[in-house]
């Protein structure tokens, strides 16, 4: 039977020496002091790990900043630890990991993580609708709560106030707040199987159709009020939206690298493409006439359309084609994404344009898999043809409306 050790007093192992070896001052229940060569003393449980029993120690920190008095309560507390069947060393890790998850798991710290994880798998487009989501939705509801212990409860009335006024947003803000937590899942930040149950949180809503001018009659007024809005560099990019037919957030972004006025194609780069493939976009002369009064404008700098001064984005912010539209009295009639909708109507309706022409302009997705495994088809000399015909088209329904402008004003 081992010889049972009475506890020592403070003095005493304040009053220890250092010696040649290391050695321990037992003080009784698997405590003692560990005093080395140089002095250094630190406190220690020696216990023998549940289920091998092989027999270990535990560092319950360095004395004198430990007390006597805290190094026998931490070893009270390993020493029930122990009676449990749990070891004190795993159980150390343990917290430290949960103390590293709540440090590095606030919510917006992992979301933008996520975010810097998915830019680079989404267009341009999509991550800048993920990050105004989690910037101006879920950021300032959610910043400084644990990812780890994050619940539905917690996250309901978010995703219900979102959807009270914004019902398209609040369903994108369910998307997107569960890849944040798989995210943490996957990193360590939050216990696997852990997910959080959205479904049915955001009631369903009818979708409306994109607003879109598609009757003839009123195409002109609107080329008429765009070729009169303010501001050049907006009402250039809207003209090139109507033009291509692209998404407003390509146009509003493109580089001039991805230009070439002398061959009259945009080659829109893979990664700015919601597809994730090139896009080479034919542009009519009137398109061409619109790049070369930017130039003329604004010089070849990086981006076509430069960033007002009052931006904080390096180019013009697809928004501001949105917000000119509404100045112009559109609202609820045609919105930028519009375009793209006119241009598929009319352009089947009026001009007889084959479908997967058109669809090919658009660069939509391939409906099928057998289809995109194989269909390669983009229709370039096709789409050429058709959209200059576009581009001459408008010209057409808008210019009486301008000489009969002008004859008035005469």
């Amino acid at each position: 039977m081992p010889r049972r050790v009475e506890p020592k007093s403070e003095l005493v192992f304040r009053s220890a020496r250092s010696r040649a070896r290391p050695y321990l001052l037992a003080d009784g229940n698997g405590l003692a002091l560990r005093v080395r060569p140089n002095g250094a003393k630190t406190w220690l449980f020696r216990y023998r790990r549940p289920g091998t029993g092989k027999e270990t120690f535990l560092s319950l920190g360095p004395y004198p900043d430990v007390t006597l008095n805290d190094a026998r309560r931490s070893a009270a507390t390993a020493r029930s630890l122990v009676r449990e069947g749990t070891d004190p060393v795993e159980h150390r890790r343990a917290e430290v990991a949960a103390r590293r998850r709540v440090a590095k798991g606030a919510f917006h710290l992992v979301a933008q993580r996520w975010l810097d994880f998915k830019r680079k798998e989404w267009a341009d487009e999509t991550y800048r609708k993920a990050e105004f989501v989690v910037r101006e939705y879920l950021t300032p509801a959610l910043r400084n709560k644990p990812i780890s212990t994050l619940a539905t409860p917690e996250v309901k009335p978010v995703l219900e106030a979102i959807a009270s006024h914004a019902p398209n947003l609040a369903t994108k803000a369910r998307q997107f707040l569960g890849g944040i937590v798989t995210y943490a899942v996957q990193n360590g930040l939050r216990e696997d199987g852990a997910a959080l149950t959205l479904r049915g949180v955001v009631p369903r809503h009818k979708k409306g159709h994109i607003p879109a001018i598609t009757k003839p009659t009123e195409i002109a007024p609107l080329v008429i009020a765009i070729d009169a809005y303010k501001s050049p560099i907006t009402r250039a990019a809207l003209k090139l939206t109507m033009l291509t037919g692209l998404r407003p957030g390509v146009v509003a972004s493109v580089p001039w690298d991805e230009v070439n006025l002398e061959t009259a194609e945009w080659h829109v780069a893979a990664e700015r493409m919601k597809m994730r493939h090139d896009h080479i976009v034919p542009l009519p002369k009137q398109a061409i006439a619109v790049l070369n009064e930017v130039q003329l404008l604004t010089g070849k700098g990086h981006y076509v359309f430069p960033s007002p001064a009052r931006q904080k984005t390096p180019h013009l912010h697809r928004d501001a084609l949105s917000k000119a539209l509404r100045e112009m009295g559109f609202q609820g009639k045609h919105a930028t994404h519009g375009f793209r909708g006119m241009l598929r109507t009319v352009g089947r309706e009026r001009l007889g344009i084959d479908l997967d022409v058109l669809e090919a302009q658009l660069a939509h997705a391939k409906r099928g898999d057998v289809q995109k495994a194989y269909d390669r088809t983009t229709f370039d000399d096709d789409r050429r043809r058709v959209m200059q015909e576009w581009a001459d088209y408008i010209d057409r329904l808008s210019l009486p409306t301008i000489e009969a402008g002008l004859s008035e004003r005469a």
